[in-house]
């Protein structure tokens, strides 16, 4: 029989083990390695930000800063002097056109009418006389006309039998009577005139009768009253400075925003131009129209006067409130546009003298397979945030918006989209 020996088996068994160990984590590794080596790494591709090409609406426009005012604003005068009789009206009540404001009181003015009226009667009664007059002398010519023909017709089938004397007379009686006649009807046509006189004289008296009523002269909104009951009243006439009005009387239901418009903004101004109007104490926005402008450049300034009127028929709007207005300079609809940030735009000294194209640039963008490409485009239209791409791009291309310094053409990156937000059209 043959004896083994315990620790030489035991040191044996062992270094198999050990052998054996190691042979196996020298092939785990290896095949780590190699799988590793032949999956390519994410981590190895940069991450960059990019945008996709689209169309959108793009506008570029200048925000102007104006207040409100009323569509027309008037002192209300009275026409005569009197006292207050009544007042119908305080601040803030809303008026229509021709509605009574205030009533004067004017006592003597009533004398006048009467005196008038009465000259008017007495004139009447001239003219009435004068007719009288003009019949008379009509009656008395008419004798001595037929007279003077009767002694002229014996005269001339008798001669000898009428003396010539009474001839001469019975002729100047008719002259006379004729001038008489003429005379009265002249009289009658002045006795007229003075009625036309008259009547003028007592119509003024009427009128300024009428002026008693202080009416409201448009539609609007009384935002001042000066007079009360009683209050003395002096005649509104262009030689009295110190006539205190009754009431003030604005327009409020379209309101006008005068703006400053900049001397390079003033050829894409025209009439009949729609503009938003922004309120920033309301945070709201109401529709405005240019309606009109000076034409002209103020020297000291450089800018043209441009109104705008906003339709205001519930009154939320007051004048004297500050608003901005939204003036548009150009627009594109439908444009394909991308963000300002990702275009280097092209120097325009290195175009060439005198050209009339569009400007251009250059933008990075990612192929489908992840690979920067650059390429050159022509730019239109440029907003604050976007600008029009005219050539050069795609719908749905990815352009670079951040980071191009560090990339090169045919770099590969992983792209992550970034919604920019587009300009307001």
């Amino acid at each position: 029989m043959h004896t083994i020996s315990l620790p030489k088996l035991v040191g044996g068994t062992l270094m198999v083990a050990i052998a054996g160990s190691a042979a196996l984590l020298t092939y785990g590794c290896s095949r780590r390695d190699s799988v590793e080596a032949s999956t390519p790494k994410s981590s190895d591709a940069t991450t960059v930000a990019v945008a996709k090409v689209s169309n959108e609406n793009l506008s570029r426009s200048l925000v102007l800063t104006a207040e409100f005012r009323p569509y027309q604003e008037v002192d209300v005068m009275a026409k005569v002097a009197g006292y207050i009789k009544q007042i119908n009206v305080d601040v803030g009540d809303r008026v229509k056109e021709g509605d009574l404001l205030a009533t004067l009181e004017i006592p003597e003015q009533k004398d006048d009418l009467r005196r008038a009226n009465a000259a008017v009667e007495r004139a009447n009664a001239d003219v009435t006389h004068a007719q009288d007059e003009v019949t008379r002398a009509e009656s008395a010519y008419n004798i001595a006309h037929l007279s003077f023909q009767r002694l002229s017709a014996v005269a001339v089938k008798r001669p000898g039998l009428v003396a010539q004397q009474e001839i001469d007379e019975a002729e100047s009686k008719d002259l006379v009577a004729q001038a008489q006649v003429s005379a009265a009807k002249s009289a009658l046509a002045a006795a007229r005139e003075q009625v036309h006189v008259n009547t003028a004289d007592s119509q003024r008296v009427q009128t300024l009768i009428e002026y008693t009523k202080v009416t409201a002269p448009f539609t609007g909104v009384i935002t001042k009253r000066y007079a009360d009951k009683g209050s003395m009243i002096q005649a509104g006439t262009a030689s009295q400075t110190q006539a205190m009005p009754v009431v003030q009387l604005s327009e409020n239901g379209r309101l006008r925003l005068i703006l400053p418009v900049p001397e390079s903004a003033v050829p894409s101004v025209h009439i009949g131009q729609q503009v938003d109007v922004r309120v920033p104490t309301m945070n709201r926005s109401f529709p405005g129209t240019v309606w009109r402008f000076s034409d002209k450049v103020a020297l000291a300034t450089r800018t043209m006067d441009t109104e705008v009127d906003v339709p205001n028929p519930s009154l939320l709007l007051i004048p004297g409130m500050y608003a901005e207005v939204d003036l548009s300079m150009a627009r594109r609809n439908h444009a394909l546009a991308v963000p300002v940030t990702a275009v280097d735009i092209a120097d325009e000294s290195s175009q060439s003298a005198g050209s009339k194209a569009a400007k251009s640039g250059q933008v990075m963008v990612v192929t489908p397979n992840n690979r920067i490409e650059v390429r050159k485009i022509a730019l239109g239209l440029e907003t604050a945030d976007k600008i029009e791409v005219l050539s050069g791009l795609n719908e749905g291309d990815m352009v670079v918006i951040s980071g191009r310094a560090g990339l090169q053409p045919g770099q590969e990156v992983q792209p992550k989209v970034t919604e920019i937000a587009a300009t307001k059209p």
